[in-house]
């Protein structure tokens, strides 16, 4: 097993490590004794610690696992939603900054209400808390599968126990204790990519360009496709994608609106956006020429190869170890793994890295900087979660006038709901292939009303409930119709189906909200002016 080549002095690391972490994020507990304290840090922190909380919420442990497993299995095509970034970036310090800032609510959603009415909160509140939980549930996942192969414990295990610790230090420490230990942990997500990055770059046998002369003609730097169909993952369809998603991102998610609040000014929170965003484009770079490198690398070792797949084989078919003889069980598992392609263990080949060539110790940072890119992302949802069911669903349906007493209990049950919620989903992902393209499917399901309805209410002055709630109605029909119809119309009724690739769920469903929004404004003002 991979846990007893292990050595203790990297078990060590990671161990002191995680203590270290939820300690330091259980300290702040004497700072977060009220609403304001938990939900906004008392609007007192600086930019820089700010725009590293951001940064750290985009790398997850999606992004350190399922990035290079991406480039290791196809190409750096998903680099793409790191290049429409700075897009974002620009109308986010230009329009959503200051427009947040200016409402002093700490809700996303607060605004949706007074525009639309009520439903439009409430639906945008319903969409942001499923696309937490799957975003809770992708990481932690994503992150148990990692220490799964570093430690050999089992993932049902490491799933219950990453869920607690991160729920805990949330719970106890606020939005204060989220920011600050976010910037510790992107400190050692970015030492950790490094080292691997190095270790890497003069590990191979022939030297740095070999990993070039190996990868490049495999197509493991290609962006991908520029041609114009939008049922293939393509540029531009990655492109439109993280255009998308960004905005939302920016414009309409409660984790990244709720850090404006806390940033000591606007200015402070516009560099924040700034910092943040812009230093996540490199970094995801550094990650996709870790995937690349990897696949030169074990290219140049196919007996490490070997152990990868034989690893991968034996997990699927671990259901019928009882059925089998040992010897039975093995040759099972050597036609399983000849049957395996590159991206089938993308996700497991730098854990595989990391135990067996690595330093001793450098594993134990590296099995750390894991946990912290999980930990950064996973706060952040919970935390965030809590805060939209005490603004806009307890204070909204519940009890409006709810004191401070009871809107901390609130909070600290929502947290540890949301925490319990998000790892029964995690524990339900065991067997997912990927778990990158699982958050980006599940995410784009969850979010693509959410920014239509925010757009509409920016973009057209005019616009009232009845065009928001006919774009809404419309825009769910084609969200569902985009994910679902793959399933529902086969055979002769396939023609029925979506043509559009999984990425572009946000992409329509967004623009069908707006477009449908706008028509219905037009025709309604037409209508009026005749009528007068």
């Amino acid at each position: 097993m991979i846990a007893a080549q292990l050595p203790v002095a990297d078990i060590v690391v990671f161990a002191v490590y995680l203590a270290a972490v939820v300690a330091f994020g259980c300290w702040f507990v004497r700072k977060s004794r009220s609403t304001d304290e938990f939900m906004a840090a008392g609007r007192s922190l600086p930019g820089w610690a700010v725009g590293l909380s951001i940064f750290g919420t985009y790398l997850s442990s999606n992004t350190f696992l399922g990035v290079p497993g991406k480039a290791y299995g196809t190409n750096w095509n998903q680099f793409v939603f790191s290049l429409s970034l700075p897009i974002a970036v620009v109308l986010a310090v230009r329009f959503f900054v200051p427009f947040y800032r200016g409402t002093g609510e700490i809700s996303a959603y607060h605004h949706l209400e007074k525009r639309f009415g009520a439903w439009a909160r409430t639906y945008a509140v319903v969409c942001y808390l499923l696309m937490q939980v799957s975003r809770v549930a992708a990481v932690m996942f994503g992150v148990s599968l990692a220490l799964q192969a570093l430690t050999g414990w089992p993932l049902p295990a490491i799933i219950l126990l990453s869920g607690a610790m991160v729920t805990l230090y949330t719970l106890l420490g606020g939005i204060e204790a989220v920011i600050w230990t976010d910037v510790a942990q992107s400190i050692v997500l970015m030492v950790g990519a490094a080292v691997v990055a190095a270790t890497l770059l003069f590990g191979m046998p022939e030297g740095p360009s070999q990993i070039f002369a190996i990868a490049r003609p495999a197509g493991r730097f290609s962006l991908g496709s520029f041609g114009p169909g939008l049922g293939q993952s393509t540029f531009w369809v990655v492109m439109a994608y993280g255009i998308i998603m960004n905005l939302k991102n920016f414009g309409i998610d409660q984790s990244y609106v709720q850090r404006y609040h806390t940033a000591r000014s606007d200015k402070e929170a516009a560099r924040s956006v700034w910092f943040g965003a812009l230093m996540y484009v490199p970094v995801s770079l550094l990650f996709f020429f870790i995937g690349s490198s990897l696949f030169a690398y074990y290219q140049t070792h196919p007996a490490l190869l070997n152990e990868v797949k034989a690893q991968v084989a034996a997990e699927r078919i671990s259901d019928r170890r009882g059925e089998l003889s040992e010897t039975a069980f093995q040759d099972e598992v050597r036609l399983e793994a000849a049957a395996l392609e590159h991206a089938d263990v993308g996700d497991k080949v730098l854990p595989h890295f990391i135990v067996n060539r690595l330093p001793t110790g450098v594993a134990g940072l590296l099995i750390a900087a894991i946990m912290a890119a999980a930990m950064s992302s996973i706060d952040t949802s919970l935390n965030s979660s809590a805060t939209v069911t005490l603004s806009d669903i307890y204070k909204r349906y519940v009890r409006p006038r709810a004191g401070e007493r009871e809107s901390m209990r609130v909070l600290h049950v929502a947290t540890l709901l949301w925490g319990a919620v998000g790892t029964a989903v995690a524990l339900a992902m065991i067997g997912v292939k990927s778990v990158l393209d699982a958050w980006w499917k599940m995410s784009g399901t969850f979010a693509g009303g959410m920014l239509g309805l925010f757009l509409l209410g920016l973009i057209a002055r005019r616009a009232r409930a009845h065009a928001a709630l006919t774009g809404a109605i419309l825009g769910v029909l084609v969200i569902v119709w985009t994910t679902f119809s793959a399933n529902w119309f086969t055979g002769d009724l396939a023609w029925l189906s979506s043509p559009f690739h999984p990425f572009m769920t946000s992409v329509v469903g967004t623009l069908t909200i707006l477009l449908v929004g706008l028509l219905v404004t037009a025709v309604s003002g037409r209508d009026r002016r005749q009528h007068d």
